[in-house]
């Protein structure tokens, strides 16, 4: 295996407001965005990426800000994972969030890295996240300059899947993104912040950037679960969150994010139709279908997609479960066993 690349030289663009970030992106498109750099600096190293320069955001203040009022939370897009993973309010207001925060990569990334740097994370494949002699000589994809897919070679569309976890949590729990973009900011719910193809997964114009994340209060249970190759750090092959509301022992609310299956994370649909009933047996595979029915896994990474569809199945079972029992609240840990 080779080593990985040293890094090229670069320009380091700083800008203290959001607006000159802005501006610094707009004279070109090309720079990257720098935070915790956890992400974007490994895939330049394996020669992925080459910005001709950087625009380090680190020195604007309003971005590591995080608050709460009594009906919602704001965390800004600097805000590192560790502190959402450790902050005592957001695991007692937001449990999925916290569990997922807990559950990203190793103590050391997540003092690193940021909550807009997860939510931004570039897709993954087997055949794009290798080193530059393993692409060369296998041939460019899609997501890399080539002409095909080698996922789906008969296809026009890159199948590399996304595997942030926050960005579940946060659709569970019915979170909005703020954006930034020149003369304002404008608010989309998570969902939406993605689309289905794996080259440009994000709904970002090149002069846009994530600020901040807005997360209601709402008398929900909620978690998050996941599970990955090598638990002490590794990315999922399917995480699962759920935000759901009890009510005289029946389901009165029920929102399902799924990461790792598809180029974009997920909010399952048809989750309406399970209101009202007692969280049996039945509803419980009645859920897991819904689950299984519209993940899309495909050859992405060494497992079989057929593997993965079912981790995503089995943890919206067990944490639903888990989650309508009576003495559960909340469940703020990762996964520590196969589902």
């Amino acid at each position: 295996m080779t080593a990985p690349l040293p890094l090229p030289r670069l320009r380091l663009i700083r800008p203290t407001t959001v607006e000159a970030a802005i501006a610094a992106r707009a004279d070109c498109p090309q720079h990257e965005f720098l935070a915790g750099g956890t992400d974007l600096l490994v895939n330049m190293r394996r020669g992925l990426l080459a910005p001709p320069a950087l625009i380090d955001i680190t020195g604007i203040a309003e971005l590591g800000e995080m608050r709460t009022t009594g009906d919602r939370t704001r965390i800004g897009a600097l805000v590192p994972l560790a502190r959402l993973a450790e902050d005592p309010v957001i695991a007692d207001r937001h449990a999925a969030l916290q569990a997922a925060a807990a559950s990203i990569a190793a103590p050391g990334h997540r003092r690193l890295g940021t909550v807009g740097g997860n939510l931004c994370l570039q897709t993954r494949c087997i055949y794009f996240n290798q080193s530059a002699w393993w692409r060369a000589a296998n041939g460019a994809c899609l997501k890399s300059g080539g002409e095909v897919c080698h996922v789906a070679p008969e296809g026009t569309r890159c199948h590399a899947a996304f595997s942030g976890d926050l960005a579940p949590a946060l659709i569970a729990l019915d979170a909005d993104i703020e954006v930034a973009r020149p003369g304002g900011r404008r608010r989309v719910a998570c969902a939406d912040l993605y689309h289905e193809e794996g080259r440009a997964h994000l709904r970002l114009a090149a002069d846009e950037i994530v600020t901040a994340i807005e997360v209601p209060a709402t008398a929900t249970r909620s978690g998050y679960l996941k599970e990955r190759v090598r638990r002490s750090f590794d990315f999922p092959l399917a995480g699962v969150a759920i935000a759901c509301r009890i009510e005289g022992e029946r389901l009165s609310a029920l929102r399902i994010g799924v990461t790792g299956t598809n180029s974009r994370p997920l909010l399952i649909d048809g989750t309406d139709a399970l209101l009202g009933h007692r969280v049996d047996e039945s509803l419980l595979t009645a859920a897991e279908k819904l689950v299984a029915k519209q993940v899309r896994p495909m050859r992405t990474t060494l497992f079989p997609s057929n593997h993965r569809r079912s981790i995503a199945a089995a943890l919206t079972r067990r944490l639903l479960g888990t989650l309508a029992a009576p003495e559960t609240a909340a469940v703020r840990g990762p996964s520590t066993e196969g589902p």
